[in-house]
């Protein structure tokens, strides 16, 4: 009898101790992000597959006084002249061409890095911009591994945008495909602030959102999909944009 009381204490004291996966819970995956659709005279929905809905390009105003760069491809002026990066104060507004794309400025964002500029990407069809915090790959790698939930960055690809966190790529309609695909060729960005939207009320301590555009995508492309960060001028989901560029070899800033 003694020694059927011992195990039966034994069994009742295994029996409390909870479950190692209720100890373990993983937190909850993000839902599948839906797509805003156009909506026809009388409520019907139109062909949602191909048609974009609009978005109002709404955000900060250019900054008074500030310094305008004009980047064409690798060339960057300012009046006219070549820009000096050393010899410009305040705040400097860089306006890419059509087919400026990212790596083709990548020497130019790095000097701006190092002289700690304050840099910001004018969008191409608004008089808005976008105060920009710049990370090459070691600062991006640094910011990831912050102890800070969140962590959302908008890899833009040539066929669209993905929506990453700390739990992993925020799901679109196609699990394959990118978060918000194009649609008939044009970004969709009143899905893609839907998804920010979605995710900072997920995360809502984080502080900031980067921008981490591909090679083969155009810089006045980045600067519209940043529009989805604003759903008012003074009105930002994430009040912190930061743009991720490739360092050339060699453009340390004495690092």
């Amino acid at each position: 009898m003694r020694h059927l009381i011992i195990v039966l204490a034994v069994m009742g004291c295994r029996a409390k101790q909870p479950e190692p996966s209720a100890s373990r819970a993983q937190p909850r995956r993000l839902d599948p992000l839906e797509r805003v659709v156009v909506v026809a005279d009388g409520g019907a929905r139109g062909d949602s597959q191909f048609q974009v809905v609009p978005l109002a390009p709404v955000g900060p105003a250019v900054p008074a006084g500030a310094t305008v760069v004009r980047l064409d491809g690798e060339v960057a002026t300012v009046g006219g002249a070549p820009l000096n990066a050393g010899e410009l104060k305040g705040p400097l507004v860089l306006t890419p061409t059509a087919e400026t794309y990212l790596a083709q400025v990548a020497r130019w964002l790095a000097l701006l890095d190092d002289a700690k500029a304050e840099v910001w990407l004018a969008h191409p069809d608004a008089a808005i911009a976008f105060r920009l915090t710049l990370r090459d790959e070691a600062s991006f790698q640094a910011w990831l591994d912050e102890p800070v939930p969140g962590k959302t960055r908008v890899i833009q690809r040539e066929d669209g945008f993905e929506v990453m966190t700390n739990l992993g790529k925020l799901p679109g309609w196609d699990p394959n495909g990118p978060t918000v695909p194009l649609r008939g060729g044009q970004l969709d960005l009143t899905t893609l602030r839907r998804g920010l939207e979605r995710v900072r009320q997920r995360f809502p301590e984080a502080p900031d959102l980067c921008f981490v555009p591909a090679f083969g995508v155009e810089l006045a492309q980045t600067a519209r999909a940043m529009a989805s960060d604003f759903t008012g001028a003074d009105s930002p989901i994430y009040p912190v944009i930061c743009l991720v560029y490739p360092r050339p070899s060699g453009a340390d800033g004495g690092q």
